[in-house]
Order: C-alpha cells, then sequence, then structure tokens
C-alpha cells in the first residue's frame, strides 16, 4: 500500500485494507495484525483521520434555533482604547521636559502620592501640584489638536 500524495508521515491511511475489509467492518485487531503495528497507532491513525473533517463556522452549534458558531467567538476588546491613548502620549512624553516627564512617570505609572514625589525630586508638594496640572493641560491640549 503506498500513502497518498501529500499525506504527513505517520497519519495512517488504511483505504486499500479498509475496503477489502468492509464486508463486514475491519476491528481494530485486524488492522493492527495486517499493517503489523499495534493496535494503539491503529486507533491513532483512525482518530488523526476525523481531526480533517471541518465544519462551516456559519453553521449552528447545535440546531437550527441556535447561533451560527461564528456569532459566539471573540468579544470585543474593552482594553482596545487604553491602547490607542498611551501610543497617542508616547510622543508627546518625550517633549515635556524631564523633570515633568519624570513626576508625571512617578504620579501615574509610580503610583506616587505628589508628597512622595516631591521628597524624590526635591521640591514642595504645591510645586509638584502646579507641574502635574501644567503638564497635563498640555497634554490635553496636543491630545484634542491631533484629534
Amino acid at each position: 500500500m503506498a500513502w497518498r500524495r501529500g499525506e504527513a508521515p505517520g497519519r495512517w491511511v488504511f483505504d486499500q485494507e479498509i475496503r477489502h475489509y468492509q464486508r463486514p467492518l475491519a476491528t481494530v485487531h485486524e488492522l493492527a495484525e495486517k499493517r503489523a503495528i499495534s493496535e494503539e497507532e491503529v486507533l491513532e491513525g483512525l482518530e488523526s483521520a476525523n481531526a480533517y473533517s471541518t465544519l462551516s463556522l456559519d453553521v449552528p452549534d447545535t440546531d437550527d434555533e441556535s447561533p451560527a458558531v461564528a456569532d459566539t467567538l471573540g468579544a470585543e476588546d474593552e482594553a482596545l482604547e487604553g491602547v490607542e491613548y498611551r501610543e497617542s502620549l508616547k510622543p508627546l512624553l518625550e517633549d515635556l521636559p524631564p523633570r515633568e516627564k519624570r513626576i508625571l512617570l512617578l504620579r501615574f505609572f509610580g503610583n506616587m502620592t505628589e508628597s512622595l514625589i516631591a521628597r524624590e525630586v526635591g521640591v514642595s508638594q504645591m510645586h509638584v501640584f502646579r507641574l502635574l496640572a501644567r503638564s497635563l493641560a498640555q497634554l490635553r491640549e496636543k491630545l484634542l489638536v491631533e484629534e
């Protein structure tokens, strides 16, 4: 028996043997004996043959009343909008002076309070508040102009 052209090695194609044994159907034992392989290998081969049958995603899942399989797959990614905002902010953050950029990063990505940032940077908490307000206003204005 020859393998079908394009078949992956190890995938058992029992076409000739199955046709020979179809009256009555061959048992796993008979196929294993004929091919001189284990019964487990026959079962693996028969199981892999089933892996090649496909169904359309437009067919209802269980009955005519149920939605198509394609309608039940996937979901809207709620974090997608955040990606757009972050990507829009990257070049704008690069344009900020180093101290203001550091303060923004410590506040929003380092999750630090204004008083902790003030100690870290060496300025008053009120000055950190003013720098944050000014930087955020500039970023907001630039983001709105780009849209």
